[in-house]
């Protein structure tokens, strides 16, 4: 008896191993979307990551805004690839929520976004945006 509550109690682990690591791998798949759609001035892949009602939150000189983040997006420019290193720098998972830390790396300055994701339907999305611009 002890071996059969010891073999239900390893599969349980495993199985709760195994969904953490796939919700990883899609919020970082999300991410991606949302990186590399920038980097490559694709607004189609980067709306890819965001829920329709995603905001942005941010301050500039004149202060406080909040914006709908593809809104804010879709004024995207095509162009070549944007000279920037993307990093993932943290994912914290908890159940259906998320919370991610990127790096974007441009010659001068680095953009530190912070992203809030939910599992909405089975897919992650961004459903909000805050951002810091560190001049390096």
């Amino acid at each position: 008896m002890k071996k059969l509550v010891l073999l239900f109690f390893t599969a349980g682990v495993f199985c709760a191993i195994n969904a953490q690591e796939s919700d990883y791998q899609l919020v970082e798949q999300t991410l991606n979307y949302y990186m590399e759609g920038g980097s490559n001035r694709d607004f189609n892949t980067l709306k890819k990551a965001f829920h329709e009602t995603a905001t942005m939150k941010y301050i500039t000189d004149e202060g406080y805004k909040e914006v709908n983040a593809l809104e804010f997006f879709s004024g995207m420019k095509t162009g070549s690839r944007i000279d920037r290193k993307n990093r993932i720098a943290e994912i914290t998972i908890s159940g259906h929520a998320a919370n991610a830390r990127l790096e974007l790396e441009y010659p001068d300055f680095t953009f530190v976004d912070m992203m809030n994701l939910l599992k909405i339907d089975g897919e992650w999305k961004i459903v909000n945006k805050i951002f810091y611009k560190r001049m390096d």
